[in-house]
């Protein structure tokens, strides 16, 4: 039997890719050489690169959701519904949030426009009443006068200046005044007030009951077509 000399650094048979000369070498599959390809070297040692996924995008509903089967296009849990539910929700996030900024600044306007005219309306209102410290100045002044004309007659004593038995009369420009800051004040009140309510409102929108998809993009809907019909962009001043 006859030896045959074997070269080291030959490649080995099971790695070897097919030749017609060499009848010994083992064929090779597809895969197997695209392993060897993705295969890289770090610090080296060998890795094997990682698996490649095909991307599924937001928006390809096809591939999020499975098929229906035919003949159940409009059952609750079909894929209509539960793709109008993932939009509605992504709409509705944006609606909210920019509903909602416009009625912070809005709230925090209202109360700091309330604390201002409060503080106007309580040095104002006070023109609506007798300045009883004014008036006690003008009778002491009119003693002191009485007493300091000494042999002065009776008949020469003027009559004073100020009637505290008198009924007070505000002057009607003050009235004026003093109703604008009342208005002012009663209508953010109100504003503060609406703008609660709303983001109540709010609140209650986006907080869809459990349920079916069909169920829940039915509720969805209506509560939409109720925002619409009260003009609820008109009252916070926010439009989409």
């Amino acid at each position: 039997m006859s030896t045959r000399a074997r070269d080291p650094e030959a490649t080995p048979a099971e790695a070897r890719p097919p030749s017609k000369d060499d009848p010994t070498a083992v064929p090779v599959s597809p895969e197997a050489s695209r392993t060897e390809q993705n295969k890289k070297h770090v610090f080296g040692l060998q890795q094997d690169a990682p698996p490649r996924h095909e991307p599924i995008f937001p928006d390809d509903y096809e591939k999020r959701f499975p098929k229906d089967p035919a003949g159940e296009e409009t059952k609750p849990n079909a894929r209509v519904y539960r793709v109008y539910v993932e939009e509605a929700a992504a709409y509705d996030a944006t609606m909210v949030g920019q509903y909602r900024d416009g009625l912070d600044v809005m709230l925090v306007f209202a109360g700091l426009f309330s604390a201002v005219v409060t503080s106007f309306l309580v040095q104002v209102s006070q023109s609506l009443q007798a300045d009883y410290a004014q008036m006690s100045a003008l009778l002491l002044h009119d003693l002191v006068s009485i007493q300091l004309s000494d042999g002065a007659s009776a008949v020469n004593i003027t009559a004073p200046s100020v009637n505290p038995t008198q009924e007070f009369v505000p002057d009607v420009l003050n009235v004026c005044i003093n109703g604008l800051w009342v208005v002012s004040l009663v209508t953010a009140l109100v504003v503060a007030l609406a703008t609660v309510l709303v983001k109540q409102w709010l609140h209650r929108y986006v907080s869809l009951p459990s349920g079916t998809p069909m169920d829940r993009s039915h509720v969805r809907q209506f509560r939409f077509m109720g925002l619409e019909r009260w003009r609820v962009h008109v009252i916070i001043g926010c439009y989409l």
